[in-house]
């Protein structure tokens, strides 16, 4: 393939499993590809549940030498932007609940002490990372693969699918064998190890609950990925 692309799963607050990642991604790819185009991909859900959600933001938001990057949006993103660009409480219930809170502490913001403010909030994360997380795209597709957060809704053609299923959908797209016309890469629905199917792979390995930080390697055409796919992983 012209360009090696190196797609990584949800972070969750993983700023060390993230940077670990990143030095093997880097290395590897020196190794392998010295002279080929590098491009990672990131899958969405960089916050909540970890302790270093502003940290890895900011870590994703610096270019790293060498490679071209682009950055999904996640649920967890979504529920964040939706509390912050909202006066509705049950916006800020529901993104604590899944959760936001160490998210809020990582940006120097006291939940105890500030309760529900939303100025306070957009004043400490700041514009530039609010602009940042206003742009995250919802898919990226080259060649014969596509990568989305959550997944796709099977029967639905790419132009034709809708935000809610592409950030949330899980039962009718992981149980579905639904040829989409390309493979899908995503993430989501953690797994203690990636699942690889005809149809897809996914790797969120539950880097915010303990688990790994996984990316996949995508260096060849769809079939024979799926047949041999390199996973790379950091731990804690």
């Amino acid at each position: 393939m012209d360009i090696i692309h190196y797609v990584i799963g949800d972070i969750h607050g993983q700023a060390e499993k993230l940077g670990t990642l990143l030095d093997m991604i880097k290395a590897r790819h020196g190794w392998k590809f010295p002279d080929k185009t590098a491009r990672l991909i990131y899958l969405g859900d960089y916050i909540d549940r970890g302790q270093k959600s502003a940290e890895v933001i900011d870590l994703i938001m610096k270019p790293m030498n060498g490679f071209e990057t682009v950055c999904l949006k996640g649920n967890h993103e979504a529920m964040m932007l939706d509390a912050i660009m909202s006066d509705d409480y049950s916006r800020w219930r529901n993104w604590m609940s899944a959760g936001g809170e160490p998210t809020l502490k990582s940006f120097g913001y006291d939940l105890l002490l500030e309760k529900f403010n939303t100025d306070k909030l957009i004043k400490v994360v700041g514009k530039t990372r609010l602009d940042w997380l206003s742009g995250l795209k919802l898919s990226y597709q080259y060649a014969d693969f596509l990568c989305v957060h959550a997944g796709l809704m099977p029967d639905v053609k790419i132009k034709d699918q809708v935000e809610k299923d592409m950030l949330w959908i899980r039962r009718r797209f992981l149980e579905s064998d639904y040829d989409f016309g390309f493979g899908i890469i995503h993430g989501h629905t953690p797994e203690t190890r990636p699942v690889v199917k005809r149809n897809r792979i996914g790797i969120d390995t539950g880097a915010g609950m303990g688990g790994e930080l996984t990316a996949l390697v995508v260096d060849r055409p769809w079939l024979k990925l799926i047949k041999s796919p390199v996973f790379l992983s950091a731990y804690s």
